[in-house]
This record gives C-alpha cells, sequence and structure tokens, in this order.
C-alpha cells in the first residue's frame, strides 16, 4: 500500500460572476466536466511509496500548490481521486491552520489535536517544539504579533514534530533564514530517515535532488516529465533557460554534453551564445586527477569558445557529493578576475587553482559553467552538470569535510 496515490486528478476553476458559484465550486466537486474556466491541474497521476522522498517542481502558477491542497483535504478535485495512507502534517501557506488571536502555545495545542494528537501527547512534545522553533517567550503572545519569519518557525516546528507518517513541505522554507533552513532541512533528512514519507515543493533544485528520490515536473497543470530527479530537474532547467533563449531572441544548444577527458556524461542547458569545449582536473604536473586526499594541489582548467557576442564572459565550477548536495565552488567574477569580452569564434581558457579540502570519502562530480554578465545578474550560456567526476579518500573527514582546528586550552575550574 502507497502512502499517496493521486489518480487522473483534474481540478478547474469557474471563471464565474457569481458567489454562489465559487462557493458551490470550493467545497463540492463539479457533476461534469466544466466547458469553461481555468484548469489549474489535468490529469495529475501519480503514486508516492511509504517511507519515499518525492518532489515536485514547476515554475510559478504551474498547480503546485493546488496539486497539495488537494492531496491535503483543502480542496476537493474537479476530477480523479487521491488516496492518502498515514498521519499527514502539512506545511503549505504560512500561517494556515493558526489563529491569530491564540498565542503560539495554544496554537501548538490546536494543530496537535487537528493532527489527532491528545491533550497529553502535544504535552510530551511541547518542550522540543518550542527549543525547534527558537521564538522566545512569544510563544506565550498571540500570532498576530509575529512575523512571518516567526511564524514559519513555529508552524515548521509544530508540523515536523508530531510523528507524521507524511511530511507535506510547500516553499515555505524560501522566506525563512538561512540557519534556521539549515535546521529545518536536517529535520527533514531526520524523518526521511526514520521512516516518514516526504512530498517536497521548492524552487531549490538542489535540495530536492540531495532529498528526493523522484520527482515530478508540472507546467500549467500537466505532467511534463516523472522519473529520477537529476533526470527530471535537469529536464526542467534545460526548458527554464530555452524559455528564457526564445524570449530573447537566442538559440541554444543542442542537449548533449561534449566529449569530456574522463568521459562521464551529464546534463547541459544555456541559451548557446558560448560553450564549454572541454575541461579536466589535473596535478600541479598536468596528469589527469582520478583520486583526491586532503591538501592536494589541484588545477581545473576550463575551455569555452563563443557562438555569438558575450560582452562580460564569467566561468566557473560547483563541487557536489553523491547526494547533489553543494560543497564549494568560485567563479572568474567572484575571484576577481574579469575575463575579455568575445566575438563569435574567439576561445579562452581558465585555470582553478586550489587545495582539495578533506572530504568524507565518496564520489564527487564537478559541474562547469559559463555566462554573461555580473555576479548579482546574469544568463548561462552553458552548464554541464556532473562533466567531471573525482574521488576523495577521505581519510582526514569525519564528516562532510575536515575543519581545522587552531588549538586547544585547557584551564583547571
Amino acid at each position: 500500500m502507497n502512502a499517496v496515490e493521486v489518480r487522473k486528478v483534474s481540478k478547474n476553476y469557474p471563471l464565474t460572476e457569481s458567489q454562489f458559484g465559487r462557493l458551490r465550486h470550493l467545497f463540492g466537486a463539479a457533476k461534469g466536466a466544466p466547458r469553461g474556466g481555468l484548469w489549474a491541474l489535468r490529469d495529475v497521476s501519480f503514486s508516492v511509496a511509504k517511507g519515499e522522498a518525492f518532489g515536485i517542481i514547476g515554475a510559478n502558477g504551474s498547480g503546485k500548490s493546488t496539486l497539495l491542497q488537494i492531496i491535503t483535504g483543502i480542496l476537493r478535485p474537479t476530477s480523479g481521486e487521491v488516496e492518502v495512507n498515514g498521519r499527514l502534517a502539512a506545511l503549505l501557506e504560512l500561517g494556515s491552520g493558526f489563529s491569530p488571536e491564540f498565542s503560539g502555545r495554544d496554537n501548538v495545542y490546536l494543530n496537535g489535536a487537528l493532527l489527532g494528537l491528545s491533550r497529553e501527547e502535544i504535552g510530551a512534545r511541547f518542550e522540543v517544539i518550542e527549543r525547534f522553533a527558537d521564538i522566545g517567550e512569544f510563544i506565550s503572545q498571540p500570532i498576530r504579533t509575529y512575523s512571518t519569519g516567526m511564524v514559519l518557525r513555529l508552524a515548521f516546528a509544530v508540523a515536523a514534530h508530531v510523528d507524521p507518517e507524511i511530511l507535506i513541505v510547500d516553499e515555505a522554507l524560501a522566506v525563512g533564514d538561512i540557519g534556521f533552513r539549515q535546521r529545518c532541512m536536517r529535520r527533514i533528512h531526520e524523518l526521511r530517515a526514520g521512516g516518514a514519507t516526504i512530498l517536497f515543493v521548492s524552487h531549490e533544485t538542489g535540495d530536492v535532488k540531495a532529498l528526493c528520490e523522484r520527482c515530478l515536473w508540472l507546467a500549467n497543470g500537466t505532467m511534463q516529465a516523472i522519473g529520477e530527479a537529476d533526470e527530471v530537474v535537469a529536464k526542467y532547467l534545460s526548458a527554464s533557460v530555452r524559455k528564457e533563449a526564445e524570449q530573447h531572441e537566442v538559440v541554444a544548444p543542442a542537449l548533449f554534453v561534449p566529449s569530456l577527458p574522463n568521459g562521464v556524461n551529464g546534463h547541459r542547458y544555456g541559451d548557446g551564445r558560448a560553450s564549454i569545449a572541454g575541461a579536466a582536473l589535473v596535478d600541479a604536473e598536468g596528469r589527469t586527477v582520478r583520486e583526491m586526499a586532503a591538501q592536494d594541489r589541484l588545477v581545473l582548467r576550463l575551455r569555452f569558445q563563443a557562438k555569438a557576442a558575450v560582452a562580460s564572459p564569467i566561468a566557473g565550477f560547483l563541487l557536489r557529493n553523491a547526494r547533489g548536495e553543494n560543497i564549494f565552488g568560485t567563479n572568474t567574477a567572484r575571484e576577481d578576475y574579469p575575463l575579455p569580452a568575445m566575438q563569435a569564434g574567439d576561445a579562452q581558457s581558465v585555470d582553478f587553482h586550489w587545495t582539495a579540502p578533506g572530504l568524507a570519502a565518496g564520489v564527487y562530480r564537478i559541474s562547469l559553467a559559463v555566462s554573461d554578465g555580473r555576479v548579482e545578474e546574469f544568463a548561462v550560456c552553458d552548464y554541464v552538470e556532473d562533466a567531471l567526476e573525482v574521488t576523495a579518500d577521505g581519510s582526514a573527514a569525519r564528516g562532510y569535510f575536515e575543519l581545522k582546528c587552531a588549538g586547544v586550552t585547557v584551564q583547571r575550574n
């Protein structure tokens, strides 16, 4: 039995001026297929296994939030059906389910009761929820006095600590500060490791790839792709860049990866004004590096060629671990090495010199990019994901990477 089953779900919003008509449509399914109106979803079907992390991506207005509201029971579909098996906690619109006049404490108990927990069960979890939310004495103040970030903190703390069998997160983490967002992602990974089912919606495709095995891409309410997260995210990003390129009358490159030294093939997208012609990770003597250890001196060599005018080229790279999490990266603009403008046919090579950090044992992949613009605003000309592959021996790391300790001081008290 799957945790979530979505079968041919469609949702239509009729374009009517009648308040009665809008209310009838909101709280009940239509008896027949509407002749007009706005289709937010059309024939969406998928299943999520128990214990699976499933991502949903798409541009604003693609139907993601409508789909989650149908899954949680907030909305009814115009057609199709949804089956949910397990206790479900959802973090959708900020403040949904909170009474603005109640205190944070009272809202914790209210939300817990709505999820089927007894007052004693909520009381046993309250200290953990309060500590995770970390909003201090505001826990005793009405929700209407909270900032947006404080509402997020409390809402996530409740949703993530009521032992959900299914947790749904819809974009809410985007408004949080970086420290709390990282804490939330750690908690989501903990729930995932404990067997919870996760439905995760985010514009941060790196988070989707790091957390989810599979992914659904929605556009204009219809399914564009479903499958392995890496593959679906790549198709989504490629389509997004192609759409941007078409709007600026730029021809995007064909979706293939150039032949690179180690033969690793990844996904590729960009507006096509410049393309990466080759790359290699080498040591100080120019020999290809396939395994690195802490403090190894490395050079990442990147060569690219212009197919049209590129006023302010930027070359860069990003190193990711096997889970797709960003470890580090840089580019010529951040390093304050401006590159000369390019015309069609011009080529440039860039060497990035760096010392290998002490990374955890495993396989790491390097993505390459060439863009046009500034650090604050740029257009991607060519992005080759997972172009190079290197292994870290892990001898120095006790975690993601090694952090050098400057010293130890001991005092007797």
